[in-house]
């Protein structure tokens, strides 16, 4: 896709400064929703309630939306690790909520026939074709915060951390960007994964990696606040600490199960999400997938599809007078717009 415009709410994270360089470099406008109004942004809400419905509410440990749509002690249940939810998701939107009917999927031309997402997209591209918009696979790159720093004789430092790498400037090249430093160049920083930078080189336009001098050598992420938190444990500890000493006793610590408090529990949690790019895929037995509370929301057990089959359309149907009524109410000012449909 090259979306033109991005319809946001009001959350910190979309109005921050940093969404807002991306898309002003990309040519992207961005349009704030009205507040409490969830009709202004009706797919993304819709989409939320169906997720919410036909899969998250039948997982272990749901929690609902408020006190009155849980069940008791849901934290006696079973979780899920953000990456093992983003896959169940995942495998649920593609074999399940592409492939159900949506009554507000119809062809003019045959308006008792009710098609999916699925049979939707492929019904359109056999009418009007595809068109693949040309891709960037270093796009990724450019949603990254961008740091300005200066070249030195060692490399870069960021936070008090030295990178340096192929294709770094020399030091004392004038820099072409009009940057708030003097003289600074653009690094892209992933505060996920600060063991690496990334810099753009101005005459090839081609992005080079720079590593951290104190990279851990099994080549594993780690979070900027997960270095915060192993610098203060090794000031408390040591005389003299480094970052190598400081974050080979964070490991050890987590590896033996001493991280207690709940800043700790999320960094763990954010470094395992990280790590899990970078490990052996599992095997079909140990997959998330292959749970029997996934494989029941999923619709792959058998004697739970049987039973779930008869309330697929009228628990989680999708037509657009439906959204408007439960996302608006009465005041609904899209209500006239479909008077005439």
């Amino acid at each position: 896709m090259v979306p033109e415009t991005l319809v946001v709410d009001h959350g910190k994270v979309y109005v921050s400064e940093h969404l807002t360089s991306v898309c002003r470099r990309m040519g992207i406008s961005i349009q704030p929703a009205r507040l409490r109004t969830g009709r202004d942004k009706g797919p993304v809400e819709r989409y939320f309630r169906t997720l919410r419905e036909g899969l998250l509410q039948v997982l272990p440990g749901y929690k609902g939306p408020d006190i009155h749509s849980r069940g008791e002690s849901p934290e006696d249940d079973a979780f899920f690790f953000l990456d093992e939810l983003e896959a169940i998701i995942r495998e649920w939107t593609a074999a399940v909520y592409h492939c159900r009917p949506h009554s507000s999927l119809v062809d003019p031309g045959l308006p008792g026939l009710r098609m999916s997402p699925a049979k939707m997209f492929e019904h359109g591209t056999a009418r009007a074709g595809y068109i693949e918009a040309p891709r960037d696979r270093d796009l990724a790159y450019e949603f990254l915060q961008t740091k300005w720093r200066t070249v030195q004789h060692y490399g870069v430092e960021i936070g008090r951390r030295r990178y340096s790498g192929p294709g770094l400037p020399e030091p004392g090249v004038r820099s072409p960007y009009d940057s708030p430093v003097k003289n600074g160049w653009p690094f892209q920083v992933d505060p996920d994964d600060i063991t690496r930078i990334y810099f753009r080189d101005p005459a090839t336009r081609a992005w080079r990696t720079l590593v951290w001098e104190h990279a851990p050598s099994a080549e594993m992420p780690l979070s900027e606040d997960a270095l915060t938190f192993a610098r203060q444990l090794a000031a408390s500890k040591y005389r003299f600490p480094d970052d190598r000493l400081a974050v080979a006793d964070l490991l050890e610590r987590w590896n033996l199960g001493l991280g207690t408090t709940i800043a700790e529990r999320r960094m763990a949690l954010r470094l395992s999400r990280e790590q899990a790019a970078i490990e052996l895929p599992e095997s079909e037995a140990e997959t998330v997938v292959s749970l029997p509370s996934v494989r029941k929301a999923l619709g792959q057990d058998e004697q739970t599809a049987e039973l779930r089959e008869p309330d697929v359309v009228t628990e989680t149907r999708d037509d657009d007078e439906a959204d408007l009524e439960d996302l608006a109410g009465e005041d609904d000012f899209y209500a006239d717009a479909l008077e005439d449909v």
